[in-house]
């Protein structure tokens, strides 16, 4: 599979700059894969799509203020840094990326507010945008924790021209978070409101969870023709026993199970056993899904709509067909639907 057969225009007006007011009230483009017909509905529609025992799967990852804003140690420069990945708890160590990158050399100093509480030292340079850094901090781990999080943002992607608003750090984030861990949310998730998950719980559509921390693996660019040539980066997941034997139930009982998401989509397909269902998974994945694939446990799919040559449209590609998918994307942009993280979604059945 070649990554130009994931070329498309995509018009930067149709970028997504808000949410809309009511989560559940974006649009939600229906994809029917064995009828090949395109619906459009309100994403609050999707209740009539499924019945008693459907199970929706959920990722329950929590996103942190990963973005912070330090000055360098002289020259006063603001340095942007965006926390990726701790690295020892212990020692303060974390994976970051800095922009302005060229200002950046192992040893300076960056100082993160005015009291100076908070210092960081550069101690690797690891890519050309990454680097290690180690956190100088006089207090516990949790005062650490409670400090990262009073001066991080909400980590908006760059294409959202607009300053970051209060809202943002509720709406860049699903209801159901729960565990703390990703710099990205699962966008697909963001458009459930409290109201209509009640609705769907009151139908008998049964919910399971999974966790899995989105890193920038998942926004990593390909650079590589030959898909089966990209190396993705590794992300943690963890799939415990009561998900398991909720899905695996379904499957016995040919229930529709729905993936809501990639990230979603990418553990359940990390932790197959050899008779088609589900096992516990506690570890990393670098799972890469892209057409040909053969799906083992969801047979729906929610997601939102995603960039030309990015990772997530070649996962859901996978799953609805190419060709499908890009007669879908046309659709959608002359419908014009709004694409990226608060933009609308689909259903894939």
């Amino acid at each position: 599979m070649k990554l130009s057969k994931f070329i498309y225009d995509l018009p930067e007006e149709l970028f997504a700059q808000h949410p809309v007011h009511n989560r559940d009230e974006s649009r939600l483009m229906v994809l029917n894969r064995k009828e090949k017909t395109i619906e459009h509905k309100l994403f609050k529609d999707l209740i009539n799509y499924f019945d008693e025992d459907d199970i929706m799967v959920f990722n329950d990852t929590k996103v942190f203020p990963a973005r912070l804003f330090g000055n360098k140690e002289k020259t006063g420069a603001r340095i942007e840094v965006f926390l990726l990945r701790e690295l020892n708890p212990e020692t303060k160590l974390w994976d970051v990326l800095v922009d302005p990158a060229r200002k950046i050399r192992i040893g300076n100093k960056l100082f993160f507010d005015e009291a100076e509480t908070l210092v960081a030292e550069v101690i690797d340079n690891t890519t050309s945008r990454g680097r290690t850094l180690r956190f100088l901090y006089d207090g516990t781990y949790e005062e650490f924790r409670a400090k990262l999080n009073e001066l991080g943002e909400a980590p908006l992607p760059k294409y959202i021209k607009r300053p970051i608003e209060p809202t943002d750090e509720e709406r860049f984030q699903t209801i159901y978070a729960k565990h703390e861990g990703a710099v990205f949310p699962p966008t697909a998730g963001m458009h459930f409101s409290k109201h209509l998950l009640k609705r769907l719980e009151i139908k008998g559509v049964e919910s399971a969870n999974i966790t899995l921390h989105v890193g920038l693996g998942t926004f990593q660019s390909v650079e590589v023709e030959d898909l089966s040539k990209h190396k993705t980066d590794s992300e943690k997941v963890l799939i415990g026993n009561e998900t398991v034997e909720i899905i695996n139930q379904a499957i016995k009982n040919k229930k529709r199970i729905c993936a809501v998401g990639t990230t979603v989509m990418r553990a359940l397909e990390t932790s197959v056993s050899t008779y088609k269902n589900l096992k516990p998974y506690d570890g990393w994945t670098n799972k890469f899904i892209f057409p040909p694939h053969d799906f083992s446990i969801a047979n729906a799919m929610i997601s939102n709509f995603h960039p030309p040559k990015s990772l997530l449209m070649m996962s859901v590609a996978a799953f609805a067909g190419l060709d499908f998918l890009h007669e879908a994307y046309q659709e959608a942009i002359k419908e014009k639907y709004r694409f990226l993280a608060y933009g609308d979604a689909m259903l894939i059945i």
